[in-house]
């Protein structure tokens, strides 16, 4: 599934970076949505993903990035980024 766009916002450098929420298949139906983020200006590094932040809903992800803060979202993409590199990198 792509990735449904709810915030754009820019981090501490400036890059332009688009928060969002993906739909995961399966017979379990609790906490089917997780946070994802995108590149905002096209650059290979691209797009990383929390699966342990979590949603029941569409309109629950929708709402709790929506209220997310600024600095809220930069934390959660440096996390999410550190976590695809310690994956690509082990």
């Amino acid at each position: 599934m792509q990735m449904e766009v709810v915030r754009e916002f820019q981090d501490l450098e400036g890059r332009p970076w688009r928060a969002g929420f993906r739909h995961r298949e399966g017979l379990d139906h609790k906490g089917r949505y997780y946070l994802t983020f995108e590149s905002g200006d096209g650059e290979a590094k691209g797009s990383a993903e929390l699966l342990d932040v979590r949603w029941n809903s569409e309109y629950s992800a929708r709402l709790r990035i929506e209220t997310f803060s600024e600095v809220e979202l930069r934390r959660r993409l440096r996390s999410a980024l550190g976590r695809s590199q310690g994956a690509t990198g082990s």
